[in-house]
């Protein structure tokens, strides 16, 4: 193969595409490094995200150069996920404002363009941290800026460029205690280096090297870290990630920066010419929007909760779906029901029960504020109920109603039980706001279980968890545990059955059986005779079971 020594706008792309499958083939392996008990989300997951949505822009833009930078920069914009996607996002759109402006993309221009990435990258951190990617960019650069001058070929530049990232992902751990704690290297720094490798690969067809292989050592893993900046922090003191976009002028966001300070951690900020995409961890999710809404419009809301946050999957939702949805009469019907819902089974009860629309989410799916407007444009009602059925899903419920014409209200349901439980007082001739209220008292009046397996090792107000145990949770999260399915949900029972309980729900998902369904009723008739059990398939993700006593 011939040497390059200055790429085209067309390699420049092949860079990208192949750094979207790298990412794409190594990102279990980037997730494995992940170190916190309560992590920010999968790296490797949110940074394959980005990268989607930059190739999904780059082959639907025009032809032309100008066309192909700003696939670039607003693709990687509108699909940042988590901290490290939203940094890598600037990563990205600071090499495409760099490179757009050179006539030949040759050693000098990526030196340029790389010092570009970097500084872009730090100044999107409210408070930036060494020994994450950060650093590797950083080190990357200042590498480039010395080689300069040493005149070599392009291939043996990148060449330099890939050892220098990967002596300086090696050095991650002297500079962040957490990962030596782990035995491992930041996540991030390791995604970086693999975009050098793909310009090297393109260049060279030299092989991209898959990031190191860890388990990592979480029990070494001390309860606070350096933040970087002198502070020390719980690593489960801010609960919340919160995401949204945000549609602000660019002189307002420096205000909006010193807000956020107030309220919360791992603040990202990117974006401009109006359009910001905005990151912060923060125990305060309705502060955090409200900061929003003071200086412009947030949209597409989306909000995480680390001590829940199970795994990571493609948001798959959909309006109706298979089963059988009836739409509103309005002759005879006021308000309609749009559930949120995972699982065939948990779909068709929630059909069955008299809700018009369905919206394909829960745990690790959170559907965003765009998908609730479509489900609302789409149910033929102006009094309009939304069922959450999940925490993180309430606070982008409630943001519904201040952008359309119609009559939304949401009960704030928690929890498929809780769900099934408000749709007893639905009384579909009443209005919205009726019948949110009447339906959020009835939701109350269910004690609610969900059981589980722990992904990750972690310290609860159970005590200390191991990954793969069975947990199970109540209201105020995890409250028993155990290596047994069956143990861990009639321990949980123990903890929520009590005297003056009638009925208990038990919805059944994916990791149960009928012999551990079998089980757990035999031993509930055994311990609370007084309580009539009602088991429905939900086929939930997840989440074995679903309990729901009353």
């Amino acid at each position: 193969m011939e040497q390059l020594n200055e790429l085209s706008n067309e390699q420049i792309k092949q860079v990208i595409l192949i750094f979207n499958d790298a990412l794409s083939l190594h990102c279990e392996s980037l997730n494995a490094l992940n170190v916190y008990p309560v992590p920010d989300g999968d790296t490797g997951t949110n940074m394959s995200f980005t990268l989607r949505s930059v190739v999904k822009e780059i082959e639907e833009s025009g032809s032309t150069p100008s066309a192909q930078w700003d696939a670039i920069r607003h693709g990687s914009l509108m699909g940042a996920r988590g901290n490290s996607g939203v940094i890598l996002s600037q990563i990205l759109r600071g090499l495409a404002d760099s490179l757009s402006e050179e006539e030949l993309i040759n050693d000098e221009a990526l030196t340029r363009a790389f010092r570009h990435a970097s500084t872009a990258a730090y100044s999107s951190v409210l408070k930036p941290v060494e020994g994450t990617i950060l650093t590797v960019a950083r080190e990357i650069a200042e590498k480039a800026e010395k080689i300069i001058e040493d005149n070599l070929s392009l291939v043996d530049f990148l060449k330099a460029l890939a050892k220098e990232g990967s002596n300086s992902l090696n050095r991650t751990p002297d500079l962040l205690p957490v990962l030596k704690d782990a035995g491992v290297v930041d996540a991030g720094g390791a995604g970086y280096l693999l975009l050098i490798q793909s310009f090297l690969f393109v260049v060279d067809e030299t092989p991209i090297e898959p990031p190191m292989q860890v388990t990592a050592r979480i029990e070494n893993i001390k309860k606070t870290h350096d933040q970087g900046n002198g502070d020390t922090a719980d690593i489960s003191e801010l609960r919340y990630e919160v995401m949204f976009f945000l549609d602000a002028d660019d002189e307002k966001i420096d205000s909006f920066k010193a807000d956020w300070s107030k309220i919360g951690d791992s603040i990202v900020i990117v974006g401009g010419d109006g359009i910001w995409n905005c990151h912060i961890h923060s125990n305060d999710i309705g502060a955090s929007i409200e900061a929003g809404i003071k200086i412009g419009r947030p949209h597409k809301i989306r909000v995480t909760d680390l001590l829940e946050e199970l795994s990571h999957h493609e948001d798959h939702i959909e309006i109706g779906g298979e089963n059988e949805i009836t739409l509103p009469n309005p002759e005879t019907e006021t308000t309609a029901v749009i559930a949120v819902v995972a699982g065939e089974g948990v779909h068709k009860i929630f059909a069955s029960m008299g809700v018009h629309a369905i919206i394909r989410g829960g745990q690790s799916m959170n559907p965003s504020v765009r998908d609730l407007l479509d489900a609302v444009a789409q149910v033929d009602a102006n009094e309009i109920i939304i069922l959450p059925n999940n925490k993180n899903i309430v606070p982008v419920s409630e943001q519904v109603n201040e952008q359309v014409e119609k009559n939304v209200n949401v009960v704030p349901t928690k929890s498929i039980p809780e769900g099934f439980s408000s749709l007893l007082a639905f009384d579909p001739k009443a209005n919205s706001e009726a019948n949110a209220k009447a339906m959020s008292n009835m939701a109350a009046l269910v004690v609610t279980g969900e059981v589980t397996k722990a992904v990750r090792d972690s310290e609860t107000e159970a005590g200390p968890v191991k990954e793969g145990e069975w947990i199970g949770l109540d209201r105020s999260g995890v409250i028993v545990s155990s290596d047994s399915l069956v143990a861990s949900t009639q321990k949980l029972l123990e903890n929520l059955v009590q005297e003056e309980h009638e009925i208990v729900t038990i919805i059944t998902g994916e990791g149960s059986s009928e012999e551990t369904t079998k089980s757990i009723e035999k031993w509930l008739t055994i311990q609370f005779p007084q309580v009539e059990i009602e088991i429905h398939q939900g086929g939930q993700p997840l989440y074995p079971y679903y309990l729901g006593i009353e």
